[in-house]
């Protein structure tokens, strides 16, 4: 039965930043699209990248667009990234472009509005490069055939660029999902090293949220809550949010002040963490609405057993769409109204994509990092949350992880006994928490000492 306990949050030691994504990891990424653009009977792969959508382009090649669009230009025996004026000197950030494996260009059209639009013209980029045969482009989704006519030829692109593409190839589809589909994307699978990049990115991520629900008082401003976080400046993943009262949930701070008897929910989230909580700017239950005063007994204790359950099945082999269902049951919608997947793929974009799904046979598998991004939501209760990042990992995963970062692999075992021997969830040996704040539900968020447990 879940109940309270006044606990110390738990602190397993600050990690070491970990080691850039190397040239090598990067030669086979380009060498595992190529295989993949082959299988598909395609010439080329036209890789988009723009300042909210740029993981593709940087998972490929280090580089993401600051200020503008950009594009990757694949085919079999070349590689050019096309970027605007702001842009192109920044492209030698990429180990590619560092040793010419990929070449950069200047396209000013990518620039921003009024800019100079000197040198070659798209048109001009295009005619060199793309072959007149089929070719694919990657952008951020692709589609089904409930939202439109002909998925395959659905372009994520914009028109200024995808037009030209079909004026000078014989076929042009939506490959995005070589890259992001859940079963067999190119990016949905991490290895050693990747672990210890998101260990990093959940620690940032969790402290600043740490330091922040420590630092709330009845009264402050959200301003002066969100300040109290001392972010420590990796690039964030989506915008920060901080709701309170009947604010919308994904509105960030704007002025408000905390005020006693009030949901909030909030998040710090860069890229590869999202570290999201949400609870009762209260010290108690006697602080909240009369309607809402059993909130422990029948919201937020109940959502811990569920995330419980969503821990036990996080192991290799297991379909998502289980996992749905088992959710469904254990937070019924006329409670709780999860309406997105519970759970999904993470990785520099917040929401990769998710083998959690109504009737999923799409396997969970080692390598996979996993949000728990469960979301309830109740007109009385207001909502919580326990949104971390995990990796489901196998037995060799793991020995690959303790050979070549011992201290990432020590800590998430910590984590994991925490969360069994202090919270009491069923975390299962596959399951690598990576954030301290694993296994936290705060109800009372001017009293966050308190904790649920099982």
């Amino acid at each position: 039965m879940p109940r309270l306990a006044r606990i110390d949050w738990p602190h397993h030691g600050i990690p070491d930043v970990p080691p850039k994504t190397t040239l090598a990891e990067y030669k086979a990424r380009i060498k595992a699209l190529r295989a993949a653009m082959a299988r598909r009977g395609l010439q080329a792969v036209v890789i988009y990248g723009d300042r909210e959508h740029a993981a593709n382009l940087h998972w490929l090649t280090g580089y993401d667009p600051r200020f503008e669009e950009a594009l990757l230009i694949l085919t079999r025996d070349q590689a050019i990234l096309l970027a605007g004026n702001e842009g192109l000197s920044y492209t030698a950030i990429s180990p590619l472009v560092q040793v010419d494996d990929v070449k950069a260009g200047l396209c000013a059209s990518f620039s921003l509005p009024s800019q100079p639009r000197q040198g070659r013209t798209l048109a001009d980029w295009l005619d060199e490069t793309v072959p007149k045969g089929p070719i694919g482009t990657i952008g951020w989704k692709w589609f089904t055939a409930a939202e439109v006519p002909d998925p395959a030829t659905a372009l994520d692109l914009p028109a200024f660029i995808a037009d030209p593409l079909r004026a000078r190839a014989t076929k042009v589809e939506n490959v995005t999902d070589l890259m992001m589909d859940p079963g067999r994307g190119l990016r949905t699978r991490v290895v050693a090293a990747g672990i210890a990049r998101l260990e990093f990115a959940n620690h940032m991520a969790a402290a600043a949220l740490r330091r922040m629900v420590f630092a709330f008082k009845d009264g402050m401003s959200d301003f002066a809550a969100y300040e109290a976080a001392h972010v420590g400046g990796l690039p964030l993943g989506c915008h920060p949010t901080f709701a309170t009262g009947t604010t919308p949930g994904l509105a960030g701070p704007s002025g408000k002040v905390l005020k006693k008897g009030e949901p909030a929910s909030f998040n710090i989230c860069h890229w590869g963490a999202n570290i999201c909580r949400a609870g009762w700017l209260a010290h108690g239950p006697d602080d909240l609405p009369e309607a809402a005063r059993d909130y422990l007994e029948v919201f937020a204790g109940q959502y811990v057993a569920a995330m419980s359950r969503w821990c036990a099945m996080m192991v290799p082999g297991l379909h998502g769409g289980a996992v749905w269902s088992e959710m469904r049951n254990a937070l019924p919608f006329a409670t709780f109204g999860v309406t997105l997947n519970p759970g999904h793929l993470i990785g520099l974009d917040e929401w990769l994509s998710s083998p959690i799904a109504e009737g999923s046979t799409v396997a969970l598998a080692s390598g996979m990092a996993m949000q728990m991004d469960v979301i309830p939501s109740h007109p009385t209760y207001g909502s919580t949350r326990m949104e971390d990042g995990y990796v489901i990992a196998d037995a060799d995963l793991q020995q690959d992880l303790a050979r070549s970062f011992p201290n990432v692999a020590l800590r998430c075992a910590a984590r994991a006994r925490f969360m069994r021997d202090v919270i009491g969830m069923d975390v299962p040996e596959t399951l690598l928490p990576l954030a301290d704040t694993c296994g936290i539900v705060a109800p009372w968020l001017f009293d966050p000492a308190q904790v649920i447990v099982l």
